[in-house]
């Protein structure tokens, strides 16, 4: 059975952790001597069983989480496997995820596509082996007032993106309260960093709602049709081809979130406004980050 976190934040990105970023030292567009913090990433070999799977590129703060939300994603991993051992090596970067199921990907290896992910995108052996077969919960709600409350706490929370940029965010949330917020350098990470989560805990995907900093693609999408969660939302904006799958599997889409204010593309029934016109706080400019209209770089 479920357990719910009862505390806001139960995991979340932890801008003093010494491995995480370092200070640059460089200079102004004056010329004047400066020192920054930059982010930190390292290669991560993911092995199953005794196969080698992938190298990624990762801030490598829950690696075990990234890994089995990895497998997981990927359809590697079955939601009724038992995970015997994972094992993760910090001196020669490498986690390994056993499984009592014997297992063999050399053929689904061989067939990749690569999506539009940052950095090296997300291979799929399969990319819509099971997309189809999903059935999203058609109960699950979004009220307007958890919507402005969820930007809020998530944009003021403290986080690598405020201590150094150059990171993805991604957070499991359920009503107006953020469960679980990981950061990452490619946007497909901090998303299978969560679903490893979710899968170890037994969090179930039914009533939750999946919040990101980054762009609205097909990758975001599917990844979140695979995890069973019906509502999407983000900062940034959207692709012509994520809207399609999100419309095809029934999942709400809501992108440009500031605030107050948003665009649904996709799902828009499930949506209950209960906040009047006007009513609550709009996003402060001190608060705002990359994605709104106009800026979808992240």
């Amino acid at each position: 059975m479920e357990e719910l976190p009862k505390a806001e934040f139960v995991v979340r990105p932890d801008p003093a952790d010494p491995r995480l970023t370092k200070r640059v030292a460089g200079i102004d567009q004056t010329g004047a001597p400066i020192e920054t913090s930059v982010t930190v990433e390292r290669p991560l070999t993911l092995f199953l069983n005794g196969q080698e799977i992938v190298t990624m590129m990762t801030i490598c703060d829950y690696p075990e989480y990234l890994a089995l939300g990895y497998l997981l994603n990927q359809n590697m991993l079955r939601t009724d496997d038992r995970v015997t051992d994972i094992v993760y090596d910090d001196e020669i970067e490498t986690v390994v995820v056993r499984t009592e199921r014997p297992t063999d990907f050399e053929q689904k290896l061989k067939k990749k596509t690569l999506t539009s992910g940052c950095a090296q995108g997300t291979v799929f052996g399969d990319l819509m082996e099971k997309f189809g077969d999903i059935r999203l919960s058609s109960t699950a709600r979004l009220k307007t007032s958890w919507l402005a409350a969820l930007t809020r706490k998530i944009n003021t929370a403290p986080s690598l993106y405020l201590e150094a940029g150059a990171i993805h965010g991604c957070v499991l949330c359920r009503e107006d309260r953020p469960l679980v917020y990981m950061e990452d350098v490619g946007r497909h990470n901090a998303v299978d960093k969560v679903a490893g989560y979710m899968w170890r805990h037994g969090l179930g995907p039914e009533d939750k709602i999946f919040y990101t900093t980054g762009r609205l693609t097909s990758e975001m999408v599917i990844k979140t049709v695979q995890m069973g969660i019906p509502i999407l939302v983000s900062r940034s904006g959207f692709t012509a081809w994520g809207v399609e799958l999100a419309r095809e599997a029934g999942l709400t889409l809501i992108g440009r979130a500031r605030g107050r204010r948003f665009v649904a593309l996709a799902g828009e029934e499930r949506i209950e406004f209960d906040l009047a016109s006007g009513e609550g706080d709009d996003e402060p400019a001190a608060h705002r980050r990359k994605g709104s209209r106009g800026d979808d770089g992240e």
